[in-house]
């Protein structure tokens, strides 16, 4: 079985850092765009949390996860995009 492609938890950590130490800071303290951004901060910890929810899930099942960095990366197979290119090259330019 393929590993399941799950976002890497780096990708999580970037924009709550983001949103924390700049986008807060730069925001009005009883604004409305504040608390839509704290809002936010915690839909994205929510999310976070179910994630590693997830991965346990998965390890507890024996179903092997991986973590990705991009939308290209190219694990032990061949990504869709790549096999496509096989059936139908682009002519020569």
């Amino acid at each position: 079985m393929d590993p399941i492609p799950l976002p890497s938890p780096i990708h999580y950590e970037l924009i709550l850092q983001l949103l924390e130490r700049q986008t807060l800071f730069s925001l009005s303290p009883h604004s409305r765009e504040r608390e839509q951004v704290q809002q936010l901060i915690i839909t994205l910890r929510k999310a976070l949390a179910q994630q590693k929810q997830l991965e346990a899930s998965c390890q507890r099942e024996n179903l092997p996860i991986e973590h990705r960095w991009s939308l290209n990366e190219v694990s032990g197979s061949r990504t869709r995009a790549a096999k496509a290119e096989d059936r139908d090259p682009l002519p020569p330019i």
